[in-house]
C-alpha cells in the first residue's frame, strides 16, 4: 500500500485503536457514534452531529481534539454571529519604523485543524454560507486574496433537533458538504449508570494525545488506497440512482421521496466504506462497510416529500428499504440500465 512501509501501516492502525480508547476514557458508550466520527476524519470529510441536549456532543468533539495533537477551536453559533467573526477580517496597522499604514488580515477561528461549530443552525444563512468554501476547497477568500487552511481540516457541527424556534435550518447545498450526518441517541440503562458514576465523583481522567497532523494525513492517504471491487462500485451506483424517484423502480422511493441523492453521495459512501475497512484492519471494502455507512451518508441527501413527513417516514426508512431491495447482482435496475 503506497510508499509507506508495512510496519508504518501497522503502527498507524495501532495508534488508531489507541485513539478510540483515549476517547472512551471520557465518552461512555456511543461506540458506533465515535467510530463514525473517526471514519469521517480518516476520509477527510466533515460531520454534522444531531442530538438532544445533554448527550455529550460538545464533550465528544472536545475529547477528540484532546486525543489528537492538533489545533482546536470552538465557535458558538448565535443569531448575531457575522462571517468575519469566523473567517477573520482586515485590521489597519502602522509600521513603527516607517510610519506607513497598511491592512493586515487577522485570521479567525476557522484557521485551526478541528473546528467545533456548536449549534450551527442558530446562525443566519449568511454566516452559515461562510463555511462552504472552507469545507469544500479547504481555503478561505477575503478581500480578493485566498488563504489555505492547514491540513487536516475537520469541522464537526452540532444541532439540537428539539428547539426549532429562532433557528435557521441548513440549506441542502450546505448539508451536502457534510460527509456524514450522525444522529446521537440516548444511552442504554447500563451506560447511563456508568455515566452517573463516572461524572459525579472526584476521579479525574486525563486524555493523552495519540496522533499528530502528519500521521492523520498518512492515514487519509491510506484510505484512498484501500481496494474496492468493481461490482461493489456498481452496487453503490445502483443504490444511489435508486434514491431518485424520477429514475428509480423501487415503489417505496417513488411514494415517499421528493429528491434523491446526487453523485457526491456515491463518492462519500465509497470513501467512508474504505475508511471503515481500514479502521477495522482490512485493506479491502466488503458489503458490510457499505451497508453500515449508507445511513449517515444518505440521511441528509435524500429529501422526503410532505406525505412522508406527515407519516413520520424518514430517510433512514428509505435507506433500510433500499438495502433490502438493491442486490449486488443488480436484481433491481433503474431506467436506462440493462
Amino acid at each position: 500500500m503506497s510508499d509507506i512501509t508495512a510496519h508504518t501501516v501497522q503502527q498507524l492502525q495501532q495508534q488508531l485503536a489507541q485513539l478510540k480508547q483515549e476517547i472512551q476514557k471520557i465518552i461512555i458508550g456511543q461506540d458506533a457514534i465515535v467510530e463514525e466520527i473517526l471514519v469521517a476524519l480518516l476520509a477527510g470529510g466533515h460531520c454534522l452531529l444531531e442530538g438532544v441536549p445533554g448527550l455529550a456532543k460538545t464533550l465528544m468533539v472536545r475529547t477528540l481534539s484532546q486525543a489528537l495533537d492538533l489545533a482546536f477551536r470552538r465557535i458558538q453559533f448565535t443569531p448575531d454571529l457575522m462571517p468575519t467573526d469566523i473567517i477573520g477580517t482586515e485590521i489597519l496597522e502602522e509600521d513603527h519604523a516607517t510610519g506607513k499604514r497598511f491592512f493586515k488580515f487577522n485570521r479567525g477561528p476557522l484557521f485551526a485543524n478541528i473546528i467545533l461549530a456548536d449549534e450551527i443552525n442558530r446562525t443566519p444563512p449568511k454566516t452559515q454560507s461562510a463555511l462552504l468554501e472552507a469545507m469544500q476547497e479547504f481555503e478561505i477568500t477575503y478581500g480578493g486574496q485566498t488563504y489555505s487552511l492547514d491540513r487536516p481540516f475537520f469541522i464537526l457541527a452540532t444541532q439540537n433537533p428539539i428547539e426549532q424556534a429562532g433557528t435557521y435550518p441548513l440549506p441542502e447545498a450546505q448539508l451536502d458538504r457534510f460527509l456524514l450526518y450522525i444522529k446521537i441517541g440516548y444511552p442504554t440503562a447500563e451506560e447511563e449508570t456508568a455515566i452517573l458514576n463516572a461524572t459525579t465523583g472526584s476521579k479525574k481522567v486525563t486524555v493523552t494525545p495519540v496522533l499528530a497532523a502528519a500521521e492523520i494525513q498518512q492515514l487519509q492517504q491510506l484510505v484512498r488506497e484501500v481496494s474496492i471491487n468493481e461490482d461493489l462500485v456498481q452496487y453503490v451506483a445502483d443504490l444511489i440512482r435508486a434514491t431518485r424517484p424520477d429514475t428509480s423502480t423501487v415503489p417505496y422511493v417513488k411514494e415517499w421521496v421528493r429528491w434523491g441523492a446526487g453523485p457526491r453521495a456515491g463518492q462519500a459512501l465509497i470513501l467512508t466504506a474504505k475508511a471503515r475497512a481500514l479502521f477495522k484492519g482490512r485493506y479491502a471494502v466488503v458489503m458490510e462497510d457499505l451497508q453500515a455507512m449508507a445511513y449517515p451518508v444518505l440521511r441528509h441527501r435524500v429529501l422526503m416529500n410532505f406525505k412522508a413527513e406527515a407519516e413520520h417516514i424518514t430517510a433512514d426508512h428509505v435507506t433500510a428499504e433500499l438495502l433490502k431491495t438493491i442486490k449486488r447482482s443488480n436484481t433491481v435496475l433503474v431506467k436506462g440500465e440493462k
